[in-house]
């Protein structure tokens, strides 16, 4: 039996603003989205939060509270997939772009038409306007 594939989202609020990030790699190649990305086989998610905001950010975060769980099953063209996306700040590390990412920015003013996914959705939710 197989389900919806999971995968974490973070925002990490920084310097006034949110960190996103440049995707280097279809879908949505060259949008900006929220650092995050697919949970590994027996990894806790909070855990898989902390990596992917590492491995695409180069900033060590705190896990602040879960902002939200994310399932319309069309938020990723690749297939069915649930999002928990949780609320961050940074504790550590310098920012720079990694992995995934083609370019990272701290943003004050979102680039709204230039999200991937449904990040502006979660970006609302979290309370950016």
């Amino acid at each position: 039996m197989t389900g919806p594939a999971l995968t974490v989202d973070v925002v990490i609020k920084f310097r006034g603003g949110v960190v996103l990030v440049r995707r280097k790699n279809e879908p949505f190649k060259d949008k900006w989205a929220l650092p995050g990305g697919f949970v590994e086989y027996g990894e806790r998610v909070e855990a898989a939060a902390v990596r992917e905001a590492w491995e695409e950010t180069g900033l060590r975060v705190k896990l602040l509270r879960l902002l939200g769980v994310y399932s319309d099953p069309d938020r990723d063209p690749r297939g069915h997939t649930v999002s928990i996306c949780f609320l961050a700040k940074r504790a550590g590390g310098r920012l720079r772009s990694g992995s995934d990412a083609k370019d990272v920015g701290v943003f004050r003013k979102i680039p709204w038409e230039e999200l991937a996914f449904d990040h502006a959705q979660i970006l609302k939710d979290a309370g950016f306007k």
